[in-house]
């Protein structure tokens, strides 16, 4: 008997087949909460959101408020060795997005939300290590703590239950300014460390660009003493803004991470605070007018700035759609109604031989929950209505 075999049909069973198993090998074994992975202290363990989804009879987001949206978690549990105080370490994190992982962590029977008592609940917003934590944890109790990613983001990430705080504290950074960016590059920063931290050795000043995935550190500061023996206060630093853009500044007092001891105290954040810069005139700005120019309408890209809300703070990256290559990053903090058919020019990106370009646009709405939209936008002619891209 001779059999005949479809080779498309046989493609496609192959290649499902194929899909199907990378699938189940990315979702993690404790993304259901009866398999939750037992952490021992001190250990430190990697995993990932890729792949995970929710069992939605397990949590109950109206216990947690506007801390969590559900969409990718997976379930630890971890019992004290002594009671204390515990943190739970988060580092390594390497997401999709900007926003990171949250994390929550209760008490109560696993899967019956009822009984659950929330000790934590915190949403990162960033891939900085971080550390969450834990105070007055009772011996042999079991803690189940459950990490999702943030606003529907996908993470791989590490994560340690320990006696002591590793990375950043965690918390919610302050509002981005509404005001228009300033023209000054130069940012001088001043601040205080209290009497009470009697353990900090130094102060690291961390600065991230709103659309970075992580902080990063531009000075440490050791904290010095006078010939009294009393330790100095107040201090200060002066920075350069690396480009356009809006920065986010922290300032953490810590102990000698290398000479670590039982008296060793957490990092602690003494002040948050955000600068911005915006050139002149820099190429590919937002503009009706162009004084000098006789650039005509060709010359500009029509951006869909009417799709969002008034009083809005918009963020507008373009880049080259094939490489990936940054073109302009345009921060519009409260964007005003009558710049709605906001132009962009477009003239140097043409003359450079693109045909199209990729615009991210990220809103802060008033009120809201930000949001980006993605856009693939022609420059070579006329368009219809902008429609954002699904992820």
């Amino acid at each position: 008997m001779h059999l005949t075999t479809n080779p498309m049909r046989a493609v496609l069973t192959l290649l499902l087949s194929w899909m199907l198993a990378s699938t189940a090998a990315a979702q993690v074994p404790n993304d259901n909460i009866e398999n939750r992975r037992l952490l021992a202290s001190e250990e430190i363990i990697t995993s990932s959101t890729v792949g995970c989804t929710v069992q939605r009879a397990c949590v109950d987001e109206h216990l947690t408020g506007k801390c969590i949206e559900y969409h990718n978690d997976q379930w630890f549990e971890f019992r004290p060795p002594a009671d204390g105080t515990y943190y739970v370490n988060l580092g390594g994190q390497r997401c999709r997005d900007v926003r990171g992982v949250q994390l929550v962590v209760l008490t109560g029977t696993p899967c019956q939300p009822a009984t659950y008592r929330i000790l934590s609940c915190t949403s990162f917003g960033t891939q900085d290590d971080l550390f969450v934590a834990l105070p007055g944890l009772r011996a042999g109790q079991p803690y189940l703590l459950d990490v999702d990613g943030y606003l529907h983001d996908y993470c791989s990430f590490t994560l340690q239950v320990s006696g002591h705080a590793r990375g950043l504290p965690a918390g919610p950074s302050p509002a981005a300014p509404t005001d228009r960016p300033g023209r000054a590059r130069v940012v001088s920063l001043s601040w205080h460390v209290p009497d009470s931290l009697v353990a900090a050795a130094r102060c690291r000043v961390l600065r991230r660009e709103v659309h970075e995935f992580r902080a990063k550190e531009i000075a440490s500061l050791p904290l010095t003493r006078n010939s009294y023996g009393q330790r100095k206060a107040d201090y200060a630093l002066t920075d350069t803004l690396p480009g356009v853009g809006r920065y986010l500044y922290q300032i953490v007092a810590e102990s000698d991470p290398a000479q670590p001891t039982e008296a060793s105290a957490p990092p602690v954040l003494l002040q948050q605070r955000w600068a911005s810069y915006s050139e002149l005139t820099p190429p590919g700005d937002l503009t009706h007018d162009l004084p000098g120019s006789a650039a005509t309408e060709a010359a500009f890209l029509v951006l869909p700035l009417s799709r969002y809300p008034r009083g809005a703070d918009l963020t507008v990256i373009v880049s080259d759609p094939a490489t990936g290559r940054l073109l302009s990053r345009l921060p519009l903090p409260a964007f005003p109604p009558k710049a709605n058919r906001g132009r962009l020019y477009a003239e140097p990106w043409r003359a450079a031989g693109l045909s199209r370009v990729a615009v991210a646009i990220t809103c802060y709405p008033p009120g809201g929950a930000a949001f980006t939209e993605r856009f693939l936008l022609s420059l070579t002619g006329p368009v219809g209505p902008a429609v954002p891209l699904s992820d």
